[in-house]
């Protein structure tokens, strides 16, 4: 089988979307359908379920995807025992973080790793923070900046890096959601909230109006912090999200965080890989140059 079908397959496996597959493997719709379709004369049997709105794996396409996963894995590790352990390491390592994690968590992460490992080529894919322990489940990433769920999935192993307040932003030019907050107590039912569409953060805020008995007023549904605290510098809303993103706009004055009782369930950010990936070159050498702090690590 050929590994550059192998890892199409485990995208749209993942994506259970043939155009967001398609981009991120980068190959055209009708490349990647043959592919697909390849992949299926190899194995004699279908391998996904394909109608105008859903794609979904069939028996034998969740039984490739195991192995798709443990033949690449097996490979990478194969080609890097070919290298002398006195050598420099060389290949390509897949990363994947959110726009803000590539410039505060992986920043100086990324400058240690390249200074002692100048012969990986990495590559970084960023996007919503909500599909980070999806994409290393998947196998379309080595290793994801994520933040840790309440239950890590089994066989997933996470090294934490910083713990981040979990904040309330609210806009600092004159509009609804800047008078709104201004108010004591404020009326939250009113306050119109941007949110995270999904993931740990939406979870969250959810539970904190639950707990309050408070049905929110959402303004926007978004993908990532930054699309959050973007729209609320626009003064759409108020919005949740992590200190590490919110920081750097707070210093400009183009936003700022308000006292909200209960706090909000701190962010604990860290890596997270596969644990039998841990033993490949590339990985463990990532790996370990970050720095490993409690909870979690």
């Amino acid at each position: 089988m050929d590994q550059h079908d192998l890892r199409a397959f485990l995208s749209v496996s993942s994506n259970l979307h043939f155009g967001r597959a398609g981009r991120e493997v980068n190959l055209s719709p009708s490349a990647l359908s043959r592919a697909i379709r390849r992949l299926e004369e190899e194995v004699g049997e279908r391998l996904f379920v394909r109608d105008t709105r859903a794609v979904e794996p069939t028996p034998a396409g969740r039984a490739l995807r195991r192995y798709a996963r443990e033949l690449l894995d097996g490979w990478e590790s194969f080609r890097a025992s070919l290298a002398d352990s006195r050598e420099t390491l060389r290949g390509e390592l897949s990363v994947y973080c959110s726009v803000a994690a590539s410039y505060t968590v992986l920043a100086g992460l990324i400058g240690t790793f390249r200074r002692q490992h100048p012969g990986i080529h990495l590559r970084v894919e960023t996007g919503d923070p909500a599909r980070a322990l999806e994409r290393v489940q998947s196998g379309l990433a080595d290793v994801a900046v994520a933040a840790r769920p309440a239950t890590l999935a089994r066989g997933l192993a996470f090294r934490t890096i910083a713990v981040s307040p979990l904040l309330f932003a609210a806009p600092t030019i004159a509009c609804e959601a800047a008078e709104l907050t201004a108010r004591s107590p404020i009326p939250w039912a009113r306050v119109p909230m941007i949110l995270s569409a999904a993931g740990l953060s939406r979870r969250r805020a959810d539970a904190w109006f639950r707990g309050r008995g408070i049905r929110p007023s959402v303004y926007a549904e978004v993908s990532g912090h930054e699309a959050v605290v973007s729209m609320v510098r626009l003064g759409c809303g108020v919005g949740i999200v992590p200190r590490l993103v919110l920081d750097r706009f707070a210093e400009k004055g183009e936003a700022r965080v308000l006292d909200v009782e209960p706090v909000l369930e701190p962010y604990i950010v860290g890596l997270c890989a596969h644990r039998r990936r841990l033993s490949t070159p590339l990985v463990k050498a990532f790996w370990d140059c970050a720095p490993a702090s409690s909870p979690g690590s």
